[in-house]
């Protein structure tokens, strides 16, 4: 089981908006010991969402969809997750509830669409507008506004994944490495990774303004234990082949 996001919306595709949900999902799964397995980026395609969230539904992986969930006529994510699991999309009484609470006298049958989700699904609480997210199936459906998308998924992460929280679970560490390119540390590379099976190594070089080498970051994720042991076999040998080295911290 991974987490993953889906982020949805013709105006990131084409460049009006800039996506600002990844990294915030990332730092709010890294605060809880746990690492994002993949995101991908949607248009408001039916058909393509429909396939997509048909997979992803499958996999049981946990994913967090951002996007799609108004009641505009570009707003099609909820049919599509109905469709994917062959289930109709039916007014849920709590939403239902939230939105007469915000609306009052000028809730209308458009409104209400917003609360219709495919059947069986729960509620995802709006501390913005109380417009609901709903959830089914371990994925997590959430406006496309951050100001509202962001604690929504806060809300999920704390209510339904408690359990899979792990803060001390997963270490980082790394070293910036001069006068050496990735070839040259490839056969450490694979030594390492081949060694310790609970971390994994990350390689990420930089070039300078003039096209010359530059430095390559180079650390480990993983198994705190495994991390500290990996690291010192790479800070003995990089010190032995007469590479320069600086911490990056």
């Amino acid at each position: 089981m991974g987490f993953g996001a889906l982020i949805i919306g013709d105006e990131i595709l084409v460049g009006k908006r800039q996506d600002k949900h990844f990294s915030v999902l990332v730092a709010a799964l890294a605060k809880r010991g746990i690492r994002l397995a993949f995101c991908e980026y949607l248009a408001d395609d039916p058909p393509r969402l429909t396939d997509v969230l048909r997979r992803t539904f499958a996999s049981g992986d946990i994913v967090f969809s951002y996007g799609g969930i108004g009641a505009t006529p570009d707003d099609h994510t909820r049919q599509c997750a109905g469709d994917a699991l062959g289930l109709p999309l039916v007014l849920h009484p709590e939403a239902e509830a939230e939105i007469r609470g915000r609306f009052g006298a000028e809730t209308t049958p458009q409104r209400l669409k917003m609360g219709e989700f495919p059947a069986g699904s729960e509620i995802i609480p709006n501390p913005v507008n109380r417009i609901a997210g709903f959830s089914i199936r371990n994925h997590h459906f959430v406006p496309g506004f951050p100001q509202m998308a962001w604690p929504m998924v806060e809300w999920v992460l704390d209510e339904r994944y408690r359990h899979l929280h792990n803060t001390g679970a997963l270490k980082e560490d790394s070293i910036f490495v001069f006068e050496a390119g990735e070839g040259i540390l490839s056969d450490l590379m694979y030594a390492i990774e081949a060694k310790w099976r609970k971390v994994k190594l990350f390689s990420l070089p930089t070039m300078g303004q003039d096209g010359s080498r530059g430095h390559i970051e180079l650390g480990v994720r993983g198994d705190p234990a495994e991390v500290k042991a990996a690291m010192e076999e790479i800070r003995a040998e990089i010190a032995r082949r007469g590479h320069p080295y600086k911490e990056t911290l």
